[in-house]
C-alpha cells in the first residue's frame, strides 16, 4: 500500500514554473474541450492507445505486428513521435493538472507505459502504473495509470475472460484504491473482443467479457451495497446494445440510483449522436463508463453526474475525412501505410466530485 500524502492540493504546487507554463500553453489547444474542474475533483481518463507496441521484434510473439522488422517498419523514432503525442493529449483532457487516473488498451507491455510517465514530462507528477502481461492472442494488454498522490492503491489484480473462441482475450483489471482520503473506489478497466469476423458471430466473446464485469461488480456490490465502482474501456459495441443491456446488466435509467446497480452513462450523448471511433463513416460511441449507484448519490463524499462523462474531441484529434463527410480521429496507420496520428479512438473523460 501506498502512503497517503497530505498535501493532495494538485501536483501543479511542486512543479517548476517554467514546466507548469508549458503545461498550460499545451493545455490551451483545446480550450473548448479541457473542462474545468475544482479542488479534489478526480478527473479520470479511458484512452485507446491503438496498437501501442515497443519497436523491438519478440521471439515469444513471432506474429507481433507492429516492429522495426515488421512490414510497418514501427521505428523507434515512431514510437517516440507517438510517445510524446500520448503525453500531449494527456495533458490536454487534464487542463493545468493531469488526469487522475487513466485508463488505457491496446498496450504491448509495461514499458510503453513506463516511457509514458518516465519519458515525458509527466516524469514530474508522481505517477504509478497498473499492468499486467496478459494471455491475448495479439499481445495486447489494459493498463491503469494512477496519480498516488489522489488516488491511494490498496490493491490490484487481474481476472481471465473466457471467451468461445479459440483465440485467447485481455484480462480484466481491477483496482481498489482511496480518493483524496475522501472514501473508497473500485475501478475496472476493460477492452472486450473486436467484431472481427462479423458482429454476430464475435458478439459471443463480448458477452462473455461483459458478463464476466458483471460478476465482478457483483460480488463488490453485495459485499458492499454502497460501494462507489466505475467499470471504463473499450466495449466494442454502443451503450444500446445487447451486450451492455443483458451481459453487463446496466440500467438505462440515471434519474434512479439504486446503490448495487450499474448505470450507463454514455446512452445519453450516444442518443445524441455522439462517439468516439468513425466507422465507415458513422461515429460510433463504444469507449464507455458506468458507475454504481452510490456515485450518483451528491450526498455522497465522491460523486458524478451524467453530463460528467464526455468525449474529448479536440481539433488536434481530428483530421478530414475524404471519403465521408467531416472529421475523423487521425490514426497512426491506416492498414499498413504510416500516417503519423495518435489512435482512432478518442478519449472518454469522467469528472468525479468531491461531495464534502
Amino acid at each position: 500500500m501506498h502512503t497517503v500524502h497530505k498535501h493532495t492540493a494538485g501536483a501543479t504546487a511542486i512543479l517548476p514554473a517554467a514546466l507548469l507554463l508549458w503545461l498550460l500553453a499545451w493545455s490551451a489547444a483545446a480550450p473548448a474541450q479541457t473542462r474545468p474542474r475544482a479542488n479534489g475533483d478526480l478527473r479520470i481518463m479511458f484512452y485507446n492507445l491503438e496498437n501501442f507496441f515497443s519497436p523491438p521484434a519478440d521471439s515469444l510473439n513471432p506474429q507481433k505486428e507492429f516492429s522495426e522488422s515488421s512490414p510497418r517498419r514501427w521505428t523507434w523514432n515512431r514510437f517516440t513521435k507517438k510517445t510524446n503525442d500520448i503525453f500531449k493529449v494527456i495533458v490536454a483532457v487534464g487542463g493545468a493538472t493531469p488526469p487522475d487516473l487513466i485508463g488505457v488498451c491496446e498496450v504491448e507491455n509495461r514499458f510503453v507505459l513506463n516511457r509514458i510517465i518516465y519519458e515525458t514530462p509527466l516524469a514530474k507528477f508522481p505517477y504509478g502504473v497498473v499492468h499486467h502481461d496478459s494471455p491475448d492472442s495479439r499481445g495486447i494488454d489494459v493498463g491503469l495509470i494512477y496519480n498516488k498522490e489522489t488516488f491511494e492503491l490498496i490493491s490490484s489484480k487481474f481476472i481471465e475472460v473466457a471467451i468461445p473462441s479459440e483465440r485467447t482475450t485481455r484480462e480484466v483489471l481491477l483496482a481498489k484504491g482511496v480518493v483524496n482520503e475522501l472514501d473508497t473506489l473500485h475501478v475496472i478497466v476493460c477492452h472486450l473482443p473486436s467484431k472481427y469476423g462479423g458482429a454476430v458471430s464475435s458478439e459471443g466473446g463480448r458477452m462473455a467479457a461483459a458478463d464476466t464485469i458483471r460478476r465482478i461488480a457483483g460480488a463488490i456490490l453485495a459485499a458492499s451495497p454502497n460501494a462507489n465502482l466505475i467499470a471504463m474501456g473499450d466495449f466494442n459495441d454502443t451503450p444500446d446494445s445487447r451486450c451492455v443491456s443483458e451481459g453487463l446488466g446496466a440500467s438505462p435509467n440515471l434519474g434512479g440510483s439504486a446503490p448495487d446497480s450499474l448505470y450507463n452513462l454514455a446512452l445519453p450523448l450516444h442518443n445524441a449522436g455522439m462517439g468516439s471511433i468513425k466507422f465507415q463513416g458513422k461515429w460510433e460511441l463504444i469507449d464507455l463508463f458506468f458507475v454504481s449507484g452510490n456515485l450518483l448519490n451528491k450526498n455522497s463524499p465522491i460523486y458524478c453526474l451524467p453530463t460528467d462523462y464526455y468525449i474529448f474531441s479536440a481539433p488536434f484529434l481530428l483530421e478530414p475525412d475524404e471519403t465521408h463527410t467531416g472529421s475523423k480521429p487521425r490514426r497512426t496507420y491506416n492498414g499498413f501505410r504510416y500516417a503519423g496520428g495518435i489512435s482512432d479512438h478518442l478519449p472518454a473523460v469522467l469528472d468525479v466530485k468531491k461531495g464534502f
